[in-house]
């Protein structure tokens, strides 16, 4: 389908206004691997020119376009507290890209105010161990216990109490994501120059390539991803906050495998008549936009798959805002 978003017009937003800030978390498909450079198929530099594809990424002359009313923020936390910046600029074409590059564009087209993508996460990180929730108990699955949030395997209904000295637990990476996502917002002027104030709009989630290899996560996905979706809101002050995710670009619906049954949790929650679901999930069904590969080899690189998801979560997002 085609999308026909005018090239961004260079002007800042309207500062008046709080920055609407939207997190990106996930797993290494979030991250983004999508090529660039080069005039072969399969780089954006080829989509762009030869294919004349996103047309909005570039201006007459052939350069990149920059949004100067979306701010391109990327980290990534550590279990231990610590955090790395990547990005930190207008939106424009730098490094690989993942789907934050249609995420902005068209959350930005849509808001009269200024917009901060803010993708913390870092890669192999699954929803029922790295990325379980506050608020997530142990369970029973196959004849054992499963951990809860801050428990460990030998202790399953501990709490850590977010202390690393025993090593990993339960909701480590969740804690590192949302510590490094939380970093950024406290320091909201060097992420976004002369910020006052901001909101937390919404949360995209790209995940399940780890969850779909062991089935006392992906069993158990669909009550995580509503459990992760009241975490998030509550953490970040936003219990309103818009939630999109995304099936993995392999599975087809119909899977009967994990994979299948993590498309199948996510298209459900996003259908939930729960008050605090309906109409604030969308679901993002990916196979028909991907252009070959899969999660695990990083859709081989192919910026379209990148460009395609990233346009169906920016839009997806955009009609849940106007579905007000």
């Amino acid at each position: 389908e085609e999308t026909n978003l005018p090239d961004p017009d260079g002007k800042p937003a309207d500062m008046t206004k709080p920055i609407q800030v939207y997190i990106l978390l996930g797993q290494s498909n979030m991250l983004g691997f999508g090529k660039i450079a080069g005039d072969k198929d399969g780089t954006l530099e080829n989509a762009v020119k030869a294919k004349k594809l996103y047309p909005y990424l570039v201006d007459d002359a052939g350069n990149w376009t920059e949004r100067k009313d979306v701010r391109n923020v990327r980290v990534m936390g550590s279990g231990t507290g610590g955090m790395r910046g990547f990005n930190n600029e207008w939106m424009t074409i730098k490094g690989n890209i993942g789907p934050e590059i249609g995420i902005g564009h068209h959350v930005g087209h849509a808001t009269g105010a200024p917009v901060m993508v803010l993708k913390s996460c870092i890669g192999n990180r699954s929803l029922g161990w790295d990325l379980l929730p506050p608020g997530s108990e142990p369970y029973e699955h196959g004849g054992k216990t499963q951990p809860g949030y801050r428990g460990t395997p030998d202790d399953p209904g501990g709490d850590t109490g977010g202390d690393m000295s025993k090593g990993w637990y339960a909701g480590c990476q969740y804690d590192g994501d949302i510590a490094a996502a939380k970093k950024v917002l406290e320091n909201l002027d060097k992420y976004y120059p002369d910020a006052k104030e901001y909101e937390v709009a919404g949360f995209f989630w790209w995940q399940g390539d780890k969850d779909m290899r062991n089935a006392a996560h992906f069993e158990r996905y669909e009550k995580n991803l509503i459990q992760l979706i009241k975490a998030l809101r509550k953490d970040f002050d936003a219990p309103d906050a818009k939630f999109v995710s995304a099936s993995l670009g392999q599975t087809k619906k119909g899977s009967k495998g994990g994979d299948g049954q993590i498309l199948d949790a996510m298209e459900a929650v996003s259908k939930s008549k729960d008050p605090e679901l309906e109409g604030k999930v969308g679901f993002v069904y990916t196979h028909p936009l991907s252009k070959g590969g899969s999660s695990s080899g990083h859709y081989s690189g192919n910026p379209e798959t990148y460009q395609n998801i990233g346009e169906a979560m920016g839009k997806a997002m955009v009609e849940l805002l106007q579905g007000q």
